[in-house]
């Protein structure tokens, strides 16, 4: 499936280069030989779609790449990293398509009018970009790739602006001098605003920037909707590429068996999966209570675990006719306290009861309710 994806995302990227390369040298030869500097500025955009390209083609190689020791979480930060890259490159050539032509922009009554081969070629290369945009969005949902989403837009970009172009190019030929110029300072901007679009999802990305809160709520409601859940106190979710890793904290009955709480965990997963496929991985954690307020406790003031609590029980009933082993109790711990069952082969003596049992550990504070299960004789 990643090699398919990786081919098919390479496929149209090529395609797109090619048609980048063809339009931005026609439109800078045309654009040099019809005296606009427009659809310069404009060639200078479509050249610089292949930087994207280029950057796609690396990226979606590396990017897709299956998780190993050094990446366990996958490499989908390439792709991130990369748009990152793009839109910092796409921002610097707005700066200088803009700076020109505000410098130009005071000279135009000295710059020649464009001539009509100049709006020809717009024509051409709105149809072409718009045709690439469509065709890379096709494939981009089809692989589910954000970068290639980003790539679309910037064909579609480049469509827009040649749409400026012309504008600009007819209004220069009727006389209105300024207007190549006003269209150029225009596709700067237009270059830069993409540029700062892919710049801040990318930024959003790498500071693990929660899913919108819609999507949460809808991941939360599938997550609720599993029988036995008690409630989700933690759901916490980021991106990495085109992938949603969510880490989320299950609460469920304290005295079920911990195999039937991961099945409860794992039930709750598949169902978010199912209804939101982006999601590559999930990290559940069964609660037996809401801890999501609790400040947790230095070591010495944490109940104690099993081997210690046999010991401690052992040793504060060392003088009733009583014994255990370790198998024989179930331990719960709930609010920083151990519920125990204590289960017996046989019937506790006619002297003994379970509050006897529990008058021996009054001085133990990490105790809980004591309850015995015996066998019946």
């Amino acid at each position: 499936m990643r090699q398919e994806s990786t081919k098919a995302a390479h496929k149209v990227t090529l395609i797109g280069a090619a048609l980048d390369a063809i339009l931005g040298i026609s439109k800078i030869i045309v654009g040099w030989a019809s005296n606009s500097h427009a659809l310069i500025a404009d060639g200078i955009h479509s050249l610089s779609d292949l930087l994207t390209d280029a950057m796609v083609m690396v990226v979606t190689y590396y990017g897709r790449q299956k998780p190993d020791k050094n990446h366990p979480y996958g490499h989908a930060r390439f792709e991130t990293m990369g748009t990152l890259v793009l839109g910092s490159l796409l921002i610097a050539v707005a700066g200088a398509i803009s700076y020109d032509s505000f410098i130009r922009l005071w000279q135009a009554d000295k710059l020649a009018a464009p001539s009509w081969p100049a709006l020809i070629v717009a024509a051409i290369s709105i149809l072409g970009k718009e045709w690439i945009f469509h065709y890379t969005m096709r494939i981009a949902r089809q692989i589910r790739s954000d970068l290639l989403v980003a790539n679309a837009w910037h064909s579609r970009s480049d469509a827009l602006s040649s749409i400026v172009v012309l504008i600009g190019i007819s209004g220069t030929m009727f006389g209105i001098q300024w207007l190549d110029q006003v269209a150029a300072m225009i596709v700067g901007l237009m270059v830069a605003h993409i540029g700062w679009k892919l710049m801040s999802g990318s930024i959003k990305e790498l500071v693990d920037t929660a899913l919108p809160e819609e999507e949460t709520r809808d991941m939360l409601r599938h997550a609720e909707s599993i029988c036995c859940v008690r409630a989700i106190h933690s759901l916490r979710t980021r991106k990495m590429g085109a992938d949603v890793f969510l880490d989320i904290h299950i609460e469920v009955n304290p005295r079920i068996s911990v195999s039937e709480g991961h099945q409860i965990g794992v039930q709750v997963s598949q169902l978010i999966r199912d209804h939101h496929p982006e999601v590559a991985d999930i990290t559940f954690h069964i609660d037996a209570e809401n801890d999501s307020n609790d400040d947790l406790p230095s070591l010495e003031k944490l109940p104690p675990l099993r081997d210690d609590v046999v010991e401690q029980l052992q040793y504060a009933w060392r003088a009733l006719p009583i014994e255990f082993q370790s198998n024989q109790l179930v331990l719960h711990y709930l609010n920083n306290r151990i519920d125990i069952d204590l289960y017996l082969a046989d019937s506790l003596p006619v002297t003994l009861s379970e509050s006897i049992l529990k008058q021996h550990l009054s001085d133990k504070d990490w105790v809980g309710q004591l309850r015995v299960w015996q066998r019946n004789n």
